[in-house]
């Protein structure tokens, strides 16, 4: 277990201000939350902000124009492949590595976790950028750097969906989630406009600078997160507030204390409990018994397609609106960041949404619906008109990121703290990187069969992409069906919907889980078969 319990070194020099000393306990631990939302939202920017460059500098490294020198080894009639080698690189070290960063955030203290994974990654992240000084054109170096950094930047996921879901509670969690969420895009869109910044004539710089950014913010990181409001003095018991009047006790507890403490009851319990803060130890679950929470391998199946489509477009899109729009390298990047403004938006709107109707899995399943035309009318009509790529760009970056922002988010911290584990907060880290983890296959597989489907056409990209979408629609629809239907009865029919048949509500009926055990099984195989049907018929030369 981490040593809970240790104040940062930041932290402790700004409460000698006047100002910090004379807040109330009640501002004080509003003042925690609003800094730990909005502090924890630019750490997991930085982390997007370095897993953006790589999308931009692709047209530079494997130019369309025959005259542009590139940069070998990816300047071949391969060059499309090698790319997509370097995708599946990062983002299956990245998916393996999500899988034992949830189990060891469990067991180390978040934020020095959290200041090992930022600096490592800004360190390999940089690393990218230095083989262009360094004159370095073996494909094995770069296929190296890019497990390194997939690795390393595993780190960051489950910690800080942790941090918030430890400050904040169950009421409104969609709408907090999906304002929070929006880090995500805004990476993105800094990413793109840093890389696009140097791209055209440094595209080492697109890196480099990059690096240096995440590797600042986690030395602030270690001097001002707050994981966990226990660790200065906070304790929050559904909506009540507790604070340790005492402001010598935190600062004095020693290791012995710092283990005992236990993570603040987020899960719904019996209402003489909900006022008492238990401080008995709680050990981090197994991952078979994360498994075994209702939802969980629904969701993580749901994610595995819904990120392969969100992913794509991550790495790709700005290669592909240079190959098609025949805009400059800096021009593409700067225009797909309206992809990233639209997932913004409809992160924000799936939160919203799902808390108004109680039912996150519709959301996912109305926005995947709408997805799947829209993806086909953007490949079809966006190369018409500068107008109409603006507008189905923004309508695909909501309609792709909405669900996917909400699972790995509020549905993540929804199974995380599931009653069925009696309180025992300890699950959220193992659950969130169960989730994103197994969306992170999903997401190594689409840029990769992007790579080789792109050398047949893009039209086949974007008939693989609606694949996807409409996969994670069955799944969310399966979700939905499971859970039942008396919330969305009430939201859709208002007063009523007293009139209408009563349907219990339940999180998942027992029998589900055996049954979407061997859907995954399934799923499996298919997914294998799938991507052996593609090397076959396709061919796939990653060799330099």
């Amino acid at each position: 277990m981490g040593d809970r319990g240790s104040e940062p070194i930041g932290i402790l020099l700004l409460r000698q201000l006047p100002f910090c000393s004379s807040l109330s306990p009640i501002a004080k631990v509003n003042c925690f939350k609003f800094f730990t939302l909005i502090f924890t939202f630019f750490i997991y920017s930085t982390y997007h902000l370095c897993r953006k460059p790589i999308s931009i500098v692709k047209s530079v490294l494997h130019p369309e124009n025959s005259t542009d020198p590139g940069w070998k080894p990816f300047d071949g009639k391969n060059g499309d492949s090698l790319l997509g080698s370097i995708d599946l690189a990062f983002l299956f070290a990245y998916a393996i590595g999500m899988f034992f960063s949830g189990h060891m955030a469990e067991r180390m203290n978040l934020r020095h976790f959290l200041t090992f994974g930022m600096i490592g990654t800004g360190i390999f992240t940089a690393l990218f950028g230095f083989g262009r000084y360094w004159d370095i054109h073996a494909l094995g170096f770069y296929i190296i750097v890019q497990v390194f950094a997939g690795l390393i930047g595993s780190s960051g996921w489950p910690p800080v969906v942790t941090c918030v879901a430890n400050w904040f509670g169950k009421g409104k969690r969609g709408l907090v989630m999906g304002l929070w969420n929006s880090h995500t895009s805004i990476g993105n869109i800094l990413g793109a406009l840093v890389a696009g910044a140097f791209v055209e004539y440094n595209w080492g710089l697109s890196f480099i600078v990059p690096g240096v950014i995440i590797a600042v913010m986690g030395m602030l990181t270690f001097l001002f997160l707050v994981p966990h409001p226990q660790d200065v003095g906070c304790e929050l018991s559904n909506g009540s507030i507790q604070t340790n009047h005492d402001s010598n006790d935190y600062e004095s507890r020693g290791d012995d204390d710092a283990t005992s403490d236990s993570e603040r009851l987020i899960a719904e319990g019996n209402s003489e409990n909900a006022s008492v803060m238990t401080h008995q130890p709680e050990a981090a679950i197994s991952f078979l018994k994360a498994l075994r929470i209702p939802g969980v391998i629904e969701y993580s199946t749901c994610l595995f397609f819904a990120k392969l489509v969100s992913y794509t477009f991550l790495f790709w899109l700005p290669f592909y609106i240079e190959k098609t729009a025949h805009f400059s390298a800096s021009k593409a990047a700067d225009l797909s960041t309206l992809f990233d403004v639209g997932g913004i938006v409809g992160g924000i709107l799936a939160g919203v949404l799902s808390d108004i109707h109680g039912s996150r899995a519709l959301t996912c399943a109305v926005m995947l619906l709408l997805a799947a035309p829209v993806l086909f009318m953007y490949e079809a009509f966006a190369k018409a008109s500068y107008a109409l790529n603006i507008v189905f760009l923004l309508l695909s970056g909501a309609l792709v990121n909405g669900p996917y922002a909400l699972i790995t988010t509020a549905v993540a911290a929804d199974l995380g703290t599931h009653a069925s584990l009696r309180g025992n907060a300890k699950a959220l880290s193992t659950v969130t990187a169960i989730i994103d983890g197994t969306g992170s296959i999903g997401a190594a597989l689409g840029p990769l069969l992007t790579g080789v489907l792109s050398q047949t056409g893009w039209r086949n990209v974007f008939y693989m992409l609606i694949a996807a979408d409409i996969c994670a629609f069955l799944v969310s629809s399966y979700i939905y069906y499971c859970s039942g239907l008396q919330a969305t009865t009430s939201a859709i029919f208002g007063p009523f919907s007293d009139c209408m048949p009563p349907v219990k509500r339940i999180a998942l009926r027992p029998n589900c889980f055996r049954i979407t055990l061997v859907m995954w099984l399934l799923f499996a195989f298919v997914v294998f078969a799938v991507v052996f049907f593609v090397f076959i018929v396709f061919g796939y030369h990653g060799n330099a």
